[in-house]
């Protein structure tokens, strides 16, 4: 089952267009992501956080993104003040930690919580069939788009076979252990289950093939631009443009 947690609400995030949503974040991410200067990347975490709170996500849920993607920002601290090099270095439990390599590992911390924040606000909150429309009216190729909505229905599809015989190989008895007859199952399990999603796949094409399906996805849902939305873009574009301009200028004590 396609379960979108973040895309269910009713504030203001969850009731603007898709398309306003991909622009503002496409630029925000954007600002986030090439920007050397740890000012510009604080803000924009902070900006970025405060759109996220007003889009009232689950908190459980939203720690649990939080916490997977920072697992690996955890191993850029245990490397980089080590391997990063520079002039400047200071002593911790008597190892020498490079200043450099501390204030890199800050920078790329931030500027990642601040891409999630950005990415849960403004895409999450709506479904992926509304992100893939919104982005073929924006121009991208239609089958592009037309691969990446199948891709992901496909993804559960493929989840609810393996699910299917898992369940068939414990009611006959199926315990795993550290054997080859263990191997074995598991083996022709994954070969199954890519043989049925294939087979089911393809009785979804010709049944879409039977309802006139040629090769172009038809929203049921078309709301026009209105002006929330727009005052919306213009807004986080302003901050955009905000956010390049204290890249562009730093402050003194700047990374």
């Amino acid at each position: 089952m396609i379960d979108e947690p973040f895309a269910v609400g009713s504030t203001l995030f969850h009731r603007l267009d898709a398309r306003v949503k991909c622009i503002a974040a496409a630029a925000l991410s954007l600002d986030l992501a090439l920007t050397g200067s740890f000012t510009a990347a604080l803000t924009g975490c902070l900006l970025t956080a405060f759109l996220l709170l007003l889009s009232r996500p689950d908190p459980k849920l939203l720690g649990k993104r939080i916490l997977t993607v920072n697992f690996f920002t955890l191993f850029l601290w245990l490397t980089l003040p080590f391997t990063y090099g520079g002039a400047e270095y200071t002593s911790f439990l008597s190892l020498q930690l490079s200043l450099e390599g501390l204030g890199t590992a800050a920078l790329i911390t931030v500027k990642t919580n601040g891409i999630l924040f950005c990415f849960l606000a403004l895409l999450a909150t709506s479904p992926l069939v509304n992100l893939g429309h919104a982005l073929e009216k924006l121009g991208m190729p239609r089958k592009l788009i037309f691969i990446l909505l199948f891709s992901y229905r496909q993804l559960f599809i493929i989840y609810q076979e393996y699910e299917r015989l898992q369940r068939a190989a414990a009611l006959r008895g199926f315990v795993p252990t550290n054997s080859m007859h263990t191997y074995r199952t598991y083996g022709h399990l994954f070969g199954m289950t890519l043989v049925k999603s294939w087979k089911r796949a393809e009785r979804i094409h010709q049944a879409m093939l039977l309802r006139g399906f040629h090769g172009k996805l038809i929203p049921l849902n078309q709301p026009p631009l209105t002006g929330k939305d727009q005052l919306f873009l213009f807004i986080m574009l302003l901050l955009s443009l905000l956010l390049a301009g204290v890249s562009l200028f730093p402050c003194p004590h700047t990374l």
